[in-house]
């Protein structure tokens, strides 16, 4: 179901984003919405969701949860190392 069609439908605000170029400026129109907004992003499957100050502790436990089950960790752990690296360090840019 596309959600930010169906909050449209419903009165609200509706913003899909599927590049991440786009984010800024998905929350500044968000933001400035003059009613409830509904943003949907298409995210990569293989990249977590991870928070923007994630401790060693919580690192670790969700890597320990990957090895435990998760078919596709490989992909993941390689993926979210990247995107936690293109966060941290100078003039890198993830793509």
């Amino acid at each position: 179901m596309p959600y930010h069609k169906f909050a449209k439908l419903i009165g609200l605000e509706g913003i899909y984003v599927d590049d991440a170029e786009q984010m800024a400026s998905a929350w500044d129109r968000a933001l400035a919405a003059t009613r409830p907004v509904v943003i949907e992003v298409k995210a990569d499957p293989n990249i977590a969701p991870l928070p923007p100050h994630i401790t060693l502790a919580q690192a670790k436990a969700f890597a320990s949860t990957l090895m435990k089950g998760d078919p596709h960790e490989g992909n993941v752990i390689v993926e979210t190392a990247r995107q936690v690296l293109g966060a941290v360090l100078p003039g890198h840019r993830d793509k």
